[in-house]
Parts: structure tokens; sequence; C-alpha cells
């Protein structure tokens, strides 16, 4: 009987128990350099030689016929699969893959194979406490090399390439050879450790759901295998001992079941990204693009406030098309800096040597850490932490630390307020009319500025104000802050002599206030909010209880599955962030995206009937307010229709601000380039599923 709080432990064999990576690599690099160089000789073509790095990406952790045919499709070469049974000599992707085995067990044979010293005492500790012991790699060879080792009498399981071949597993990153191994050693997966060395190894044990997936860093990728799917990542396993996975098992399961975390930079995944770390409070949300970056085809900034929109005419096709649009407002987050007489750092310009970023979906908090190097090989330590209060509706805050880790010199940083964006969240909508905002008035004092702008339609004012503290080692520094205005931007720049490893922060507490809510003097409004606020911790601490009360509401708990947990607290967290308990007095909607984007423009479909239960249930005064902006808009849906000859209301397929059809009559077809008829407003169940609604 164990006495750990896991009940099994699942080792890859390549690079994690015995020293066979090399001997791997150098049998592929052999097997695909004499096949490659012969075939540039056949072929009249220049030979190009398989990289230790072709090796990392498409060979490493899969099984050796799929790790042939992924090289292969690299290099664009195409050639029959043929069978197992295929000899070496065959031009098969069978054939090179038995080619390179035989490579590799001629080198077993004259060399033999050495253990990881740490990875054999850890097999000796777990097999003393009891603990369940197996081995699922892809390679055929894995009995020869765990008998060359002198490691049999360790391991309970072995599902290798010969075992997944007979019962027709898939290979990594699927998790068939783990959960067999798991089911033939009699444990839950939910309680069992995936040792892996490979990015493929690690996407296997996550998309297995197991307890801990250990990523074990042999060459030097700690933050790749983190990126894919590693709870925790080590250089070797001595780094980490069994109390600190007993206590993964006891209290980081549960820690990292409140934690959505993105490790890694990827361009493609970006915007996705920004969407998924959203913070908000259901009156306002922003999304997670970095403070330092701009609206490009990697990132774009959006803050969107519940019931905020703008209606604009487009020429098309010889007529003005009318679209509304969901507005994205002034984005607050712009903090920025440079070293010298550089350039403002942009993430896309750097070398991102690691980043991390992680939304705790318990209070709201979003945190970023990051290593960067510049162009003159200065490396400079960044975080930030962002929260909307769920406290206060108006308040939001970013704390922003820069250290520089290997320089001293001066910097300079720019904060601001910017309206002089455009709506183009949405490629296909860039053709049209998409300018939203136009300046009022913007301004400042010291550490405090304001910026005013307006809906040049819907006239709706909005006006946001910032108060920033500058500290320097955790101690406040006087220092003198400049402010700077343009047409629908204010720019707060401070200028600081950074000495190496000292910690610069800047704390930013915004407040946004707009006039479909607040028939005041929004702008003094949103200055009163900053000048009372409390700083970055109380708000956040102000803030975390409030979302302490939500969770004690509509927490549901699952027993033993880590992906289903997440994933439920995930969808939760986002409904409060697009329409939480202030909702209850807003005349405002949910969008299709929530307060996360401008797909569909933002505009309120009928499918709120899928969430309003959750309302109904937990929240009965949002429930309400929601139906009341259907009730508020009955006249329209009335005129609606009577315009189609039907009695009663006809509410829209779409609908925005006054309750009237905003579907569009016109449709750019995406893969031909071209407009179109829409016809998306003759669907006609959207009455339907609202009376279903009230009903309930």
């Amino acid at each position: 009987m164990s006495k750990h709080h896991f009940e099994a432990v699942i080792f890859d064999l390549d690079g994690v128990i015995t020293k066979t990576a090399n001997v791997h690599s150098r049998a592929w690099k052999k097997m695909f350099d004499e096949y490659l160089k012969s075939r540039a000789e056949q072929n009249g073509e220049t030979f190009q030689e398989f990289t230790s790095q072709d090796y990392l990406h498409y060979v490493d952790g899969k099984p050796r016929y799929d790790g042939v045919k992924s090289f292969l499709e690299t290099r664009k070469i195409e050639l029959p699969f043929g069978t197992p049974e295929d000899e070496p000599a065959l031009e098969t992707v069978c054939g090179l893959g038995n080619r390179k085995n035989a490579a590799f067990n001629e080198v077993l044979r004259n060399e033999g194979v050495e253990a990881y010293p740490s990875t054999v005492k850890l097999l000796e500790e777990l097999k003393k406490d009891g603990v369940r012991i197996g081995v699922a790699s892809s390679s055929k060879n894995a009995e020869g090399v765990l008998k060359a080792a002198g490691l049999m009498d360790f391991i309970e399981t072995r599902v290798d390439g010969v075992v997944s071949a007979e019962m027709g597993l898939s290979g990594k990153p699927a998790p068939d050879i783990f959960l067999t191994a798991a089911k033939n050693l009699g444990v839950d997966p939910n309680k069992s450790i995936v040792v892996e060395d490979a990015t493929s190894g690690v996407q296997a044990g996550k998309n297995g759901n197991f307890g801990l997936v250990l990523g074990l860093a042999r060459e030097d990728n700690i933050q790749a295998l983190l990126a894919n799917g590693a709870d925790i990542a080590v250089e070797d396993l001595d780094e980490i001992t069994l109390d600190e996975i007993n206590d993964w098992f006891e209290n980081g399961i549960d820690e990292d079941n409140w934690r959505i975390t993105f490790t890694g930079y990827d361009r493609d995944k970006e915007k996705s990204r920004e969407a998924l770390l959203t913070v908000g409070n259901g009156f306002f949300g922003t999304r997670g693009a970095m403070e330092e970056s701009g609206a490009s085809e990697t990132n774009y900034p959006g803050t969107y406030i519940a019931g905020m929109y703008n209606r604009l005419a487009t020429p098309i096709a010889g007529r003005d098309i009318e679209n509304e649009d969901f507005v994205n407002v002034p984005n607050w987050l712009p903090i920025k800096f440079k070293i010298e007489d550089d350039n403002w750092f942009d993430p896309n310009e750097v070398t991102i040597n690691e980043v991390s970023r992680m939304l705790n979906l318990k209070n709201g908090l979003l945190s970023k850490t990051m290593l960067v190097t510049d162009c003159e090989g200065r490396q400079i330590a960044v975080s930030s932490y962002r929260i909307v209060s769920m406290a206060s509706p108006s308040l939001a805050a970013i704390k922003y630390t820069v250290t520089p880790l290997n320089y001293s010199g001066s910097m300079s940083f720019c904060s601001s307020l910017d309206g002089t964006h455009i709506n183009a969240g949405v490629k296909r909508y860039s053709t049209l009319n998409q300018q939203h905002l136009e300046p009022v008035e913007q301004g400042g004092k010291d550490n405090t500025t304001f910026l005013k702008v307006r809906t040049t339609q819907s006239k709706i004012e909005i006006a946001e104000a910032a108060k920033l503290t500058f500290s320097v080692e955790d101690k406040e520094f006087q220092t003198r802050f400049g402010v700077s205005t343009d047409d629908g931007i204010v720019y707060t720049l401070i200028d600081h002599e950074a000495k190496q490893g000292q910690t610069i922060e800047i704390e930013k507490v915004v407040s946004i206030r707009t006039s479909q809510f607040a028939k005041k003097d929004i702008r003094q409004l949103a200055l009163q909010d900053i000048e009372q606020a409390p700083d970055f911790n109380k708000i956040l601490e102000e803030s975390t209880g409030v979302w302490g009360k939500i969770w004690d509401e509509i927490d549901i708990k699952i027993e033993g599955d880590r992906l289903s947990q997440k994933l439920l607290r995930l969808h939760n967290y986002h409904l409060l962030v697009s329409a939480s308990p202030f909702n209850a007095k807003l005349d405002a909607s949910v969008t299709a995206r929530g307060l996360h984007g401008e797909a569909y423009r933002g505009h309120i479909f009928w499918d709120e009937l899928f969430i309003l239960p959750f309302y109904n249930m937990h929240f009965p005064d949002v429930a309400k307010s929601l139906l009341m902006y259907r009730y508020r808009r009955l006249e329209k849906a009335r005129e609606y229709a009577t315009e189609y000859g039907y009695k009663g209301a006809m509410f829209p397929w779409q609908s925005g601000s006054n309750g009237r059809e905003e579907t569009q009559v016109l449709h750019l077809n995406p893969i031909s380039g071209e407009w179109g008829d829409d016809h998306s407003s003759l669907q006609r169940h959207v009455a339907l599923a609202i009376a279903y609604n009230v009903w309930q």
C-alpha cells in the first residue's frame, strides 16, 4: 500500500529512464542523411542534412513510422507507406523506419545503454513505498533497452511500440499508451503521474487527464514542455522530491483547477488567448492583450461596455448599408518602456526568452511574467498584474514592474488612455466604416490624466481617468510626471535612471464612466473615482471578496476529472465577466461574444436561452434584467411583425441598441471575397426562444 497521495508513475523510456536519446538521434541522422544524400544524387538536387532540430520537432517521442512520415512531409517527399514487414532497403515509410531500427540495434549491441542515476534512485524509492510503476514508450526496442540497463525488475507493465501495434493504439500526442499502462496497473489516471521529455509526450499526458504531467527538460526545453501540457518541468529528476510531488496532489491540483495558464508566445494563437484571458465585471470587460501591444495581425486590445453600440453607414454595391457595432472603447491598458533613446518596447520586436500568463478564475487576476532580450543584448524582466473590480463597477487597476537584469541606464516609461483606434477586431468587416469614436477632451496634471470621447452616431460619452504611482524597490519614488495630449489620446511620461537588479513599479488605477448610465458630469465622476480609490492591492482584495461570494453560489466540484473541472470554472467565470450582479441595474443583454470581442458585431441573439437558466438559478435579478432588455424593445418587435404581415411581436435575429433588426442585408463571402444577399434575418424562432425564457 502506497503512503503517497498518488498511485502510480508511468515513465517514458528514452531520455527519461535511459540515455538512449543520443543513440536514437544518431541512428535517425545516419539513416536520413544516407537516404537524403542518395535521393539528392539521383535527382540532381542539393543535399540538405537531417538536423537535431528536425529530430526534436518531427521525430522525437513519436512512433517510428509516424516520425519518418512527419519528417518526410516537411521535405515534401511522398513515399508509399508500405508495411511493417518491409525490408530496410525498400524506399517506403516502413522501409526507412526499419532501416533506422537496424542502425539503433547495432549501436545498442555495441555500446550498451546507460540509465539516468536520478531516475534509478526514484524508481528505487517508488518501489520501496509501494507505488505502481509502468513504462509507456513508442519504441519497439523498449524491452531490449530495459534489459540492457538492468531495470526490468522495477517495471510492472510495459506498453511499447510492439504492444501498440498489436492493440492498434494511436501514438503520441494521443494518450493511448499511457491510459493502457494505467489500466494494466489498475490505477486511476487522475491519481497517476506521467514523466516525459518530449512535447508530444506531455501533450499525451495532458490529453489523458493525468493527475501530474512531469516534464523532463533534457534539451533545455522547459518552456516548450510547459507550453504543451507539462504541469511541472525540471531538467533532472533530482530537482523534485516525493514530498513536492505529494504536495501537488494534495494542494497543487486544486490550485491549478482555478487557473488558466499560457506558456510561450504563439502569434497564431495570440488573439484567441487574449479572449480567454479577458477580465471584466459585467459592466465592462477588457481582453487579455499585453499592456505593451497595439492592434495588429497578432494582437488586439479591446475594452467593451455593456450596451455600448454605434451605427454607421458604408457605401456598398451602389447603396448605403447601415451596421450597428459593439464599440471598442478607449484602451486603458497601455504601459510601455524604452531604454536610452531606443524604440518603445514591443513584444513582437524583441526576443522573448520566457513568457507565462495566468488567469486566476477565483478572483479575476490576470498576471504575466516575461524575460526578454533586446537587440543590444540587454535583458529585462517584466511582470504585470491586472484586475477589473467586481466590487466597484467602474474601477480597474494594473501593477506593472520592470527589472533591468544586466545593465544600468536611463529608461523612459509611457502610460496612456487611447481612443484613437477603430473597430478592427473582425477582418472581414475591415472594408466597412469602423470609426466609432470621436474625441471630446483630454488632459491631466502630474500623475492624473483623463480622456473623454463620444460615439459618432449614438452620441454616448465615455470618460476614462487614470492615476499613476511610481515606485522603486517597493518604495514610492518622487518623480516628475509629464503629461502630453493629442486628439483622442493622453500620455503620462516618466524618465528614470535605472540600476541593474532594481525593480521599477508603476501602479495604474483607472475608472471608466459612460453617459448611458450616469447623467452627471462623467469626466468628474471618473476623476473622483480614482481620487477616492484605494491602491492596487486593496482593489484586488475587495474584488476577491466579492468573487468569493459569487463562487460560493455557483461553483460545482467534480472529482477525478481535472479537465472538466477547469473547463466548467472557465465557462462560469466568463459568464460572470459578461453579466454579473452589476447587470441587474443595466439596460443590456449578453452579446454573442460576451464582453470579449466584436464578432457578430456584439449583437444579441436567441441563444441567451442557454445561459438564462444559470442566471435564473443563481442571480434572478440579473435574469430579470436580461428579460427587461427584451421587454423595453417590445414596440420594435411589434413593428417588425407588422412589417412582415404578422400579428403580435416578432423579435429580430440580431438585436442591438433599440431592438430593431440589425442583421446585415449583405454578406461578404470570405472565400470569394464578393458581397451577396444575407438572408439570416429570415430565421423566425427568436420570439419563441424569448417566450420560453420568460416562462422559465
